[in-house]
């Protein structure tokens, strides 16, 4: 004898496939309002503009408006939270960076959320490299006099400066250190304003700087730039040497990156609408061009975003370790 279900079944399994049905739509009807593209930072810096020209490319492609919301703090971690505990149907994004996808999180015991498990990867987009800068009253010009004067130096005569404790810049002053067998103190300050008046009054020796904050200065000739912090060279700045290119420095190897994410739980149909977005984007030449201008390097679509990501924390984890940056 055929049975049926009991009302209250019956009605669940009615409701779930009705979801189904509905989520494929809703999908497809995506975008169908303002997209927030959330950028963790004030306006004006790195991570704002990729993410304002970003936006003018998807507001395209997508025909839907694309909002930058900044909300900057704490290192950029506020604006990741939010996107992490927003609802996952694509009209919250953040444009991230190394600091609060990957490093927070690893020397930040107020981070609430988790880089790799609460977001949802559509893609990476771009990064910059990072200069390694003298103050003008410091008399080093090449990255070999700084090598020469740091190795004929006692372990923290010199210091060098970036925008905080577990930045990607502070980062990359151990990385140098290591590198180079060499040990310059480590001075961390609020904000690039404050570092870049030290060093070109000579109050700080040496400064890392995203290539976006430093080469004006360094082409007002306020400060000295010693290389880059990639093994190549700029295209924006080709007469400035990749630091690798001097011995000792080999192992030299950080940027600043930036990729695209939603919140964990993304469906997949507005993952790929996305995706397939950006990859558009990231071929587009008037969108090369104007990161190019900002000193940045745009990433071949399809990258693996996940896996770039795994990646970037093993490095980041050896670096705060080495650093000796407890979390906090």
């Amino acid at each position: 004898m055929k049975t049926s279900l009991p009302f209250h079944r019956l009605a669940l399994a009615l409701a779930a496939a009705a979801l189904g049905a509905a989520a494929p739509a809703l999908a497809q009807d995506y975008p169908s309002r303002a997209i927030n593209l959330v950028v963790g930072y004030p306006a004006g810096g790195s991570v704002d503009l990729t993410a304002r020209v970003l936006g003018e490319e998807l507001s395209e492609r997508l025909n839907q408006s694309v909002v930058v919301e900044n909300l900057g703090g704490a290192g950029g971690t506020i604006g990741a939270q939010r996107v992490a505990r927003a609802a996952a149907d694509g009209y919250t994004l953040l444009v991230g960076s190394a600091n609060e996808m990957v490093i927070a999180g690893m020397i930040n015991n107020a981070v609430r959320y988790d880089g790799a498990k609460d977001f949802t990867p559509v893609g990476m987009i771009a990064a910059q490299p990072l200069l390694l800068t003298a103050s003008a009253k410091s008399g080093v010009k090449t990255a070999q006099e700084y090598l020469d004067k740091l190795k004929a130096a006692a372990p923290g005569q010199y210091n060098y400066g970036s925008s905080g404790i577990g930045t990607s810049l502070h980062l990359a002053g151990e990385m140098i250190n290591e590198s180079t067998g060499t040990k310059a103190e480590h001075i961390p300050y609020r904000g690039v304003g404050p570092l870049v008046t030290d060093l070109i009054n000579g109050q700080l020796d040496f400064g890392v700087l995203v290539m976006s904050s430093g080469l004006p200065q360094v082409k007002g000739g306020k400060i000295v730039a010693l290389g880059v912090t990639e093994p190549q060279r700029s295209a924006v700045a080709p007469d400035i040497p990749a630091l690798a290119e001097t011995p000792g420095f080999e192992k030299v190897d950080i940027n600043v990156w930036f990729g695209l994410y939603g919140p964990a739980g993304l469906p997949e149909p507005v993952v790929q609408r996305l995706r397939t977005a950006l990859d558009e984007t990231l071929q587009s030449e008037s969108f090369r061009k104007k990161m190019a201008e900002s000193g940045a390097t745009v990433y071949e679509p399809g990258l693996d975003a996940a896996a770039f990501q795994a990646a970037e924390t093993e490095k980041y984890e050896r670096l705060v370790k080495m650093a000796g940056i407890e979390k906090h």
